[in-house]
């Protein structure tokens, strides 16, 4: 059975106003992963997802590219084990 993890991670960089939230959305749906995402009031962008471990280093690897106008400066990244409370994909204000 596929090791599940839980990803706490922050993105700096031009990552707000430029529908970052919406792709991180999309592609949570593509991966199939379960979490949140939303603005901080300092720039970046925070995100919590759950999944498989394969899974969420190919979600991670698309976060880094980000959508078309975002310029991802870093991305910080704490991992631990899966909670399993997550449930869909949520885009928090």
């Amino acid at each position: 059975m596929p090791e599940h993890a839980c990803l706490h991670i922050l993105v700096d960089g031009v990552v707000q106003g430029v529908g970052f939230r919406y792709f991180t959305e999309r592609m949570a749906g593509r991966y199939g992963v379960s979490g949140w995402v939303r603005n901080l009031p300092d720039g970046r962008v925070e995100i919590e997802v759950e999944g498989e471990e394969g899974v969420l280093n190919a979600f991670l690897k698309d976060l880094r590219r980000g959508p078309p106008h975002a310029h991802v400066t870093n991305v910080q990244v704490n991992r631990r084990p899966a909670t399993g409370q997550c449930s869909g994909f949520e885009v928090r204000v």
